[in-house]
Protein backbone atom coordinates (compact mmCIF):
# COMPACT_ATOMS: atom_id res chain seq x y z
CA UNK A 1 0.00 0.00 0.00
CA UNK A 2 1.25 3.35 -0.74
CA UNK A 3 -0.27 6.49 1.10
CA UNK A 4 -0.43 10.30 -0.05
CA UNK A 5 -0.73 12.72 2.88
CA UNK A 6 -1.84 16.36 1.68
CA UNK A 7 -2.30 19.22 3.70
CA UNK A 8 -2.12 23.21 3.25
CA UNK A 9 -0.35 26.07 5.20
CA UNK A 10 -3.11 28.34 6.96
CA UNK A 11 -2.23 27.14 10.61
CA UNK A 12 -0.38 24.49 11.97
CA UNK A 13 -2.70 22.04 13.06
CA UNK A 14 -3.41 20.60 9.60
CA UNK A 15 0.24 19.65 8.94
CA UNK A 16 1.00 18.76 12.23
CA UNK A 17 -1.77 15.98 11.87
CA UNK A 18 -0.46 15.15 8.69
CA UNK A 19 2.82 14.58 10.52
CA UNK A 20 1.08 12.41 12.92
CA UNK A 21 -0.58 10.25 10.18
CA UNK A 22 2.39 9.76 8.36
CA UNK A 23 4.45 8.98 11.61
CA UNK A 24 2.39 6.48 12.46
CA UNK A 25 2.06 4.84 8.96
CA UNK A 26 5.94 4.52 8.97
CA UNK A 27 6.01 2.91 12.57
CA UNK A 28 3.46 0.48 10.29
CA UNK A 29 5.81 -0.26 7.72
CA UNK A 30 3.65 1.87 5.59
CA UNK A 31 4.63 3.79 2.38
CA UNK A 32 3.78 7.23 2.30
CA UNK A 33 4.17 10.92 1.25
CA UNK A 34 3.09 13.66 3.58
CA UNK A 35 2.79 16.95 1.11
CA UNK A 36 1.71 20.06 0.73
CA UNK A 37 -1.50 20.43 -1.86
CA UNK A 38 -0.42 23.74 -3.63
CA UNK A 39 2.87 22.12 -4.47
CA UNK A 40 1.57 19.88 -6.40
CA UNK A 41 -1.27 22.04 -8.17
CA UNK A 42 -0.04 25.22 -7.98
CA UNK A 43 3.52 26.35 -6.47
CA UNK A 44 2.45 29.95 -7.05
CA UNK A 45 0.14 29.31 -4.41
CA UNK A 46 2.00 27.27 -1.79
CA UNK A 47 2.80 30.24 0.30
CA UNK A 48 -0.19 32.34 -0.51
CA UNK A 49 -2.80 30.66 1.74
CA UNK A 50 -0.66 31.33 4.83
CA UNK A 51 -0.05 34.78 4.61
CA UNK A 52 -4.04 35.22 3.51
CA UNK A 53 -4.84 33.27 6.99
CA UNK A 54 -2.37 35.17 8.76
CA UNK A 55 -3.23 38.25 7.96
CA UNK A 56 -6.77 37.31 8.56
CA UNK A 57 -5.96 37.12 12.19
CA UNK A 58 -5.08 40.32 12.59
CA UNK A 59 -4.44 40.99 16.09
CA UNK A 60 -7.57 39.43 17.44
CA UNK A 61 -8.65 37.19 14.51
CA UNK A 62 -11.31 40.25 13.31
CA UNK A 63 -11.15 39.55 9.71
CA UNK A 64 -11.13 35.49 10.10
CA UNK A 65 -14.19 36.28 12.32
CA UNK A 66 -16.15 37.65 9.23
CA UNK A 67 -14.72 34.92 6.65
CA UNK A 68 -15.90 32.44 8.67
CA UNK A 69 -19.30 34.09 9.14
CA UNK A 70 -19.42 34.32 5.34
CA UNK A 71 -18.24 30.63 4.66
CA UNK A 72 -21.25 29.22 7.23
CA UNK A 73 -23.72 31.73 5.66
CA UNK A 74 -22.83 30.24 2.49
CA UNK A 75 -22.96 27.02 3.22
CA UNK A 76 -26.71 27.18 4.24
CA UNK A 77 -27.36 27.74 0.36
CA UNK A 78 -27.23 24.93 -2.04
CA UNK A 79 -25.17 27.05 -4.41
CA UNK A 80 -21.77 25.52 -4.76
CA UNK A 81 -19.23 26.95 -2.72
CA UNK A 82 -16.33 29.54 -5.04
CA UNK A 83 -13.49 27.73 -2.59
CA UNK A 84 -15.00 24.22 -4.64
CA UNK A 85 -15.01 25.76 -7.56
CA UNK A 86 -11.53 26.90 -7.61
CA UNK A 87 -10.13 23.08 -5.68
CA UNK A 88 -12.52 21.29 -8.77
CA UNK A 89 -10.67 23.42 -11.61
CA UNK A 90 -7.15 21.95 -9.74
CA UNK A 91 -8.56 18.64 -9.06
CA UNK A 92 -7.33 17.61 -12.93
CA UNK A 93 -3.22 17.96 -12.01
CA UNK A 94 -4.10 16.46 -8.61
CA UNK A 95 -5.50 13.17 -10.13
CA UNK A 96 -2.74 13.29 -12.59
CA UNK A 97 0.16 13.43 -9.73
CA UNK A 98 -1.96 10.45 -7.64
CA UNK A 99 -2.06 7.95 -10.62
CA UNK A 100 1.56 8.94 -11.95
CA UNK A 101 3.08 8.05 -8.29
CA UNK A 102 0.51 4.95 -7.81
CA UNK A 103 -1.00 6.21 -4.44
CA UNK A 104 -3.51 3.87 -3.52
CA UNK A 105 -5.02 6.08 -0.55
CA UNK A 106 -4.86 9.93 0.17
CA UNK A 107 -5.86 11.29 3.48
CA UNK A 108 -6.21 14.93 3.76
CA UNK A 109 -6.19 16.99 7.17
CA UNK A 110 -7.40 19.96 5.09
CA UNK A 111 -10.38 20.65 3.34
CA UNK A 112 -9.20 22.08 -0.16
CA UNK A 113 -7.49 18.92 -1.21
CA UNK A 114 -10.60 17.01 0.21
CA UNK A 115 -12.73 19.26 -2.19
CA UNK A 116 -10.67 18.39 -5.33
CA UNK A 117 -10.71 14.91 -4.26
CA UNK A 118 -14.52 14.94 -3.95
CA UNK A 119 -14.03 16.26 -7.82
CA UNK A 120 -11.77 13.49 -8.91
CA UNK A 121 -14.25 10.88 -7.25
CA UNK A 122 -16.92 11.86 -9.42
CA UNK A 123 -15.18 10.96 -12.57
CA UNK A 124 -12.50 8.31 -11.53
CA UNK A 125 -12.22 4.96 -8.75
CA UNK A 126 -9.86 6.83 -6.15
CA UNK A 127 -10.02 6.32 -2.20
CA UNK A 128 -9.45 9.10 0.06
CA UNK A 129 -10.51 10.28 4.08
CA UNK A 130 -11.18 13.53 5.27
CA UNK A 131 -9.83 14.20 8.57
CA UNK A 132 -11.56 16.85 10.62
CA UNK A 133 -8.79 18.85 12.91
CA UNK A 134 -11.56 20.83 14.98
CA UNK A 135 -14.28 19.86 17.46
CA UNK A 136 -16.45 21.02 14.69
CA UNK A 137 -17.79 20.78 11.13
CA UNK A 138 -15.86 23.25 8.93
CA UNK A 139 -17.83 25.49 6.50
CA UNK A 140 -18.09 23.54 3.08
CA UNK A 141 -17.64 20.16 4.49
CA UNK A 142 -20.52 18.92 3.55
CA UNK A 143 -19.25 19.43 -0.34
CA UNK A 144 -16.78 16.59 0.44
CA UNK A 145 -17.53 13.30 -0.29
CA UNK A 146 -14.69 11.08 1.01
CA UNK A 147 -14.57 7.04 1.87
CA UNK A 148 -14.61 8.47 5.76
CA UNK A 149 -14.65 10.91 7.74
CA UNK A 150 -12.23 11.04 10.92
CA UNK A 151 -13.79 13.09 13.63
CA UNK A 152 -13.45 14.08 17.21
CA UNK A 153 -15.42 11.62 19.56
CA UNK A 154 -18.98 13.62 20.99
CA UNK A 155 -19.38 15.61 17.36
CA UNK A 156 -21.36 12.72 15.07
CA UNK A 157 -24.48 14.53 15.69
CA UNK A 158 -23.26 17.45 14.24
CA UNK A 159 -22.14 15.82 10.87
CA UNK A 160 -25.07 13.88 10.55
CA UNK A 161 -26.80 17.21 10.64
CA UNK A 162 -24.70 18.60 7.70
CA UNK A 163 -26.16 15.60 6.02
CA UNK A 164 -22.92 13.63 5.89
CA UNK A 165 -23.68 9.42 6.69
CA UNK A 166 -23.14 8.61 9.89
CA UNK A 167 -21.71 5.00 8.50
CA UNK A 168 -18.94 6.76 6.95
CA UNK A 169 -17.81 8.82 10.38
CA UNK A 170 -14.84 7.28 12.16
CA UNK A 171 -14.94 8.76 15.83
CA UNK A 172 -11.60 8.22 16.74
CA UNK A 173 -10.50 11.49 17.45
CA UNK A 174 -7.83 13.74 15.79
CA UNK A 175 -5.14 11.64 15.42
CA UNK A 176 -1.91 12.43 17.35
CA UNK A 177 0.88 9.85 17.28
CA UNK A 178 1.64 7.12 19.37
CA UNK A 179 5.51 8.24 19.66
CA UNK A 180 4.66 11.92 20.19
CA UNK A 181 3.12 10.63 23.39
CA UNK A 182 5.41 7.70 24.23
CA UNK A 183 8.74 9.96 23.33
CA UNK A 184 8.15 12.91 26.41
CA UNK A 185 10.35 13.09 28.88
CA UNK A 186 9.36 14.91 32.10
CA UNK A 187 12.24 17.65 32.42
CA UNK A 188 11.44 19.36 35.72
CA UNK A 189 14.57 18.30 37.00
CA UNK A 190 16.45 20.57 34.66
CA UNK A 191 13.63 23.83 35.91
CA UNK A 192 15.32 23.89 39.49
CA UNK A 193 12.14 24.23 41.26
CA UNK A 194 9.93 22.66 43.55
CA UNK A 195 6.63 25.28 41.93
CA UNK A 196 3.78 23.32 40.11
CA UNK A 197 4.13 23.99 36.39
CA UNK A 198 2.23 26.19 34.25
CA UNK A 199 2.85 26.08 30.84
CA UNK A 200 1.50 28.56 28.25
CA UNK A 201 1.00 27.80 24.70
CA UNK A 202 0.48 30.61 22.23
CA UNK A 203 0.44 28.85 18.93
CA UNK A 204 3.03 28.96 16.25
CA UNK A 205 2.46 32.56 15.81
CA UNK A 206 2.11 33.44 19.01
CA UNK A 207 -1.57 34.74 19.34
CA UNK A 208 -3.16 36.92 21.81
CA UNK A 209 -2.27 39.56 24.34
CA UNK A 210 -0.29 37.59 27.16
CA UNK A 211 2.12 40.23 27.93
CA UNK A 212 -0.82 42.05 29.72
CA UNK A 213 -1.38 39.83 32.40
CA UNK A 214 2.23 38.65 33.36
CA UNK A 215 2.68 40.78 36.52
CA UNK A 216 -0.91 39.07 38.13
CA UNK A 217 0.29 35.59 36.64
CA UNK A 218 3.55 35.75 38.76
CA UNK A 219 1.81 37.24 41.67
CA UNK A 220 0.70 33.16 42.07
CA UNK A 221 3.47 32.29 44.20
CA UNK A 222 3.00 28.43 43.88
CA UNK A 223 3.33 28.45 40.28
CA UNK A 224 6.75 28.54 37.63
CA UNK A 225 5.18 29.58 34.36
CA UNK A 226 7.16 28.41 30.78
CA UNK A 227 5.77 30.66 28.13
CA UNK A 228 6.22 29.27 24.44
CA UNK A 229 5.78 32.27 22.07
CA UNK A 230 6.13 30.78 18.89
CA UNK A 231 7.86 32.51 15.99
CA UNK A 232 6.45 35.66 17.64
CA UNK A 233 9.53 37.48 18.22
CA UNK A 234 8.16 40.74 19.36
CA UNK A 235 6.15 39.00 21.87
CA UNK A 236 9.31 36.98 23.12
CA UNK A 237 11.69 39.84 23.18
CA UNK A 238 8.77 42.02 25.31
CA UNK A 239 8.86 38.97 27.74
CA UNK A 240 12.77 38.64 28.30
CA UNK A 241 12.28 42.06 30.35
CA UNK A 242 10.63 39.98 32.95
CA UNK A 243 13.36 39.19 35.31
CA UNK A 244 11.90 36.37 37.53
CA UNK A 245 13.02 33.25 39.21
CA UNK A 246 9.36 31.26 38.22
CA UNK A 247 9.20 32.77 34.49
CA UNK A 248 10.82 30.76 31.32
CA UNK A 249 10.61 32.46 28.25
CA UNK A 250 10.82 30.32 24.99
CA UNK A 251 10.77 31.27 21.53
CA UNK A 252 9.38 28.27 18.61
CA UNK A 253 10.60 24.89 20.63
CA UNK A 254 10.32 21.48 18.97
CA UNK A 255 10.31 19.58 22.16
CA UNK A 256 6.67 21.04 23.16
CA UNK A 257 5.82 17.19 23.99
CA UNK A 258 8.23 17.58 27.08
CA UNK A 259 6.76 20.58 27.88
CA UNK A 260 3.46 19.20 28.49
CA UNK A 261 4.45 16.03 30.39
CA UNK A 262 6.47 18.12 32.39
CA UNK A 263 3.34 20.80 33.30
CA UNK A 264 0.75 20.67 35.79
CA UNK A 265 -1.70 22.99 34.10
CA UNK A 266 -1.75 23.96 30.51
CA UNK A 267 -2.97 27.33 29.37
CA UNK A 268 -3.25 27.08 25.14
CA UNK A 269 -4.99 29.00 22.47
CA UNK A 270 -7.87 26.14 21.71
CA UNK A 271 -6.64 25.02 18.58
CA UNK A 272 -8.93 21.49 17.62
CA UNK A 273 -5.03 19.95 17.24
CA UNK A 274 -2.88 21.43 20.66
CA UNK A 275 -6.11 20.69 22.14
CA UNK A 276 -6.09 17.07 21.86
CA UNK A 277 -2.14 16.61 22.14
CA UNK A 278 -2.52 18.44 25.39
CA UNK A 279 -5.13 16.68 27.14
CA UNK A 280 -3.62 13.41 25.74
CA UNK A 281 -1.52 14.03 28.28
CA UNK A 282 -4.22 14.52 31.12
CA UNK A 283 -3.30 17.91 31.98
CA UNK A 284 -5.59 20.68 33.54
CA UNK A 285 -6.16 23.10 31.03
CA UNK A 286 -7.27 26.42 30.91
CA UNK A 287 -8.50 27.51 27.01
CA UNK A 288 -7.30 32.06 25.91
CA UNK A 289 -7.75 33.59 23.20
CA UNK A 290 -9.77 31.81 21.06
CA UNK A 291 -9.57 33.30 17.15
CA UNK A 292 -13.24 33.72 16.20
CA UNK A 293 -14.99 31.24 14.16
CA UNK A 294 -13.92 27.11 14.57
CA UNK A 295 -11.71 27.89 17.93
CA UNK A 296 -14.96 29.52 19.44
CA UNK A 297 -16.80 25.85 18.88
CA UNK A 298 -13.55 24.24 20.07
CA UNK A 299 -14.10 26.27 23.60
CA UNK A 300 -17.82 25.52 23.64
CA UNK A 301 -16.63 21.46 22.63
CA UNK A 302 -14.50 21.31 25.82
CA UNK A 303 -16.37 23.65 28.40
CA UNK A 304 -19.28 21.64 28.05
CA UNK A 305 -17.62 18.31 28.12
CA UNK A 306 -15.77 19.44 31.49
CA UNK A 307 -12.70 18.86 29.08
CA UNK A 308 -11.05 22.37 29.94
CA UNK A 309 -11.89 25.56 31.88
CA UNK A 310 -12.54 28.84 29.37
CA UNK A 311 -10.80 31.96 30.34
CA UNK A 312 -12.42 35.06 28.67
CA UNK A 313 -10.79 37.81 30.83
CA UNK A 314 -7.55 38.47 33.49
CA UNK A 315 -9.90 37.75 36.32
CA UNK A 316 -10.67 34.24 35.58
CA UNK A 317 -7.42 33.24 34.27
CA UNK A 318 -5.85 33.74 37.40
CA UNK A 319 -9.04 32.43 39.49
CA UNK A 320 -9.19 29.19 37.27
CA UNK A 321 -5.06 28.87 37.78
CA UNK A 322 -5.89 28.89 41.66
CA UNK A 323 -8.84 26.46 40.90
CA UNK A 324 -6.52 24.07 39.24
CA UNK A 325 -3.47 24.30 41.36
CA UNK A 326 -5.56 23.76 44.84
CA UNK A 327 -8.94 22.01 44.32
CA UNK A 328 -8.25 18.02 43.57
CA UNK A 329 -11.35 17.37 43.17
CA UNK A 330 -12.29 19.95 39.90
CA UNK A 331 -8.40 18.78 38.71
CA UNK A 332 -9.29 15.06 38.49
CA UNK A 333 -12.48 15.21 37.44
CA UNK A 334 -11.50 17.14 34.33
CA UNK A 335 -8.69 14.67 33.84
CA UNK A 336 -11.52 11.73 34.12
CA UNK A 337 -13.49 14.06 31.54
CA UNK A 338 -10.57 14.20 29.06
CA UNK A 339 -10.11 10.52 29.21
CA UNK A 340 -13.68 9.78 28.46
CA UNK A 341 -13.80 11.80 24.99
CA UNK A 342 -9.80 12.07 24.26
CA UNK A 343 -8.27 9.35 22.64
CA UNK A 344 -4.16 8.85 23.20
CA UNK A 345 -4.29 6.64 20.32
CA UNK A 346 -5.94 8.03 17.78
CA UNK A 347 -3.03 7.86 14.85
CA UNK A 348 -2.42 4.01 16.31
CA UNK A 349 -6.33 3.34 15.87
CA UNK A 350 -6.45 5.19 12.10
CA UNK A 351 -3.91 3.36 10.83
CA UNK A 352 -5.36 -0.18 11.99
CA UNK A 353 -8.10 0.71 10.55
CA UNK A 354 -6.78 1.28 7.41
CA UNK A 355 -5.05 -2.06 7.20
CA UNK A 356 -8.30 -3.72 7.76
CA UNK A 357 -10.22 -1.66 4.83
CA UNK A 358 -7.80 -0.86 2.14
CA UNK A 359 -5.31 -2.85 0.64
Amino acid sequence: MKVLILSCNTGGGHNSCGRYIQEELITNNIDSSFLNYFEIVNKTQKDYSNRVYTKSLGKKGGIFKYIYKVGEAYNKTSITSPIYVINKQLSKKLYKFIKDNNYDLVICPHLFPAQALTEIKKHHDINFIFVDTDYEVHPFTNEVEADYYVIPKGIEDKFINKGLNKNKLLPLGIPISSNYINSAKDIKNELNTNKKIVLILLGSMGFGTIEEIIPDLLNIKDAYYIIVCGRNKKLYTELQKYNNNSLKVLGFTKNINDLIKTSDIVISKPGGLSSTEITSFRKGLIHIFPIPGVETSNTEFFSKHNLSLVANNKEELIEYINTLLHNEKIYNKMINSQKEYISSTSAKDLIEFIKNNFK
